[in-house]
């Protein structure tokens, strides 16, 4: 079954949303990451995705309920959930995060997890910031990294 994709204007600009019939498998700013293969069709699910990364922008939701596929390695996967386990809010460190996945010497391996994670804002990277507190490196750019992470300080 081909992907379906749908592209949302958002605080940040453009967002692609894909999902594979069952789960989200992307999310990902513009529309630089062409993806041939999918369908351009806004589907139930994508339009779910929308709302609730509209109420997201908004400051009304702080967590989100849908259903992500974001394949990875069991490595990657372990970093993603314990992103998703970094309350709204806050931030941790990669070396927080290395620790959370049950290896304290996994900083760069966590930071190069993080830099493949294919369902921004619902998977939290931006959460994720060095040891001395500096943001550090973020796919959509370190200005909407500070974005999320100040909207998150409003609410």
């Amino acid at each position: 079954m081909k992907a379906n994709i749908f592209y949302y204007e958002t605080p940040v600009g453009k967002i692609g949303v894909a999902e594979n019939g069952r789960a989200i498998t992307h999310i990902f700013f513009g529309d630089g990451e062409s993806r041939p293969e999918a369908n351009l069709n806004e589907t139930a699910l994508l339009k779910e995705a929308a709302l609730q990364l509209q109420e997201y922008f908004e400051g009304r939701r702080k967590t989100f309920n849908l259903p992500l596929d974001p394949g990875g390695t069991p490595f990657q996967q372990k970093v993603w959930q314990a992103l998703q386990e970094i309350p709204y809010g806050q931030t941790r460190s990669y070396k927080d995060i290395a620790l959370a996945v049950g290896n304290s010497k996994a900083s760069r391996a966590v930071g190069m997890a993080n830099n493949r994670n294919p369902i921004s804002i619902v998977i939290p990277c931006h959460r994720v910031i060095g040891s001395n507190g500096k943001l550090t490196g973020y796919g959509g750019g370190l200005h909407i990294k500070e974005y999320l992470l100040n909207l998150e300080k409003q609410y």
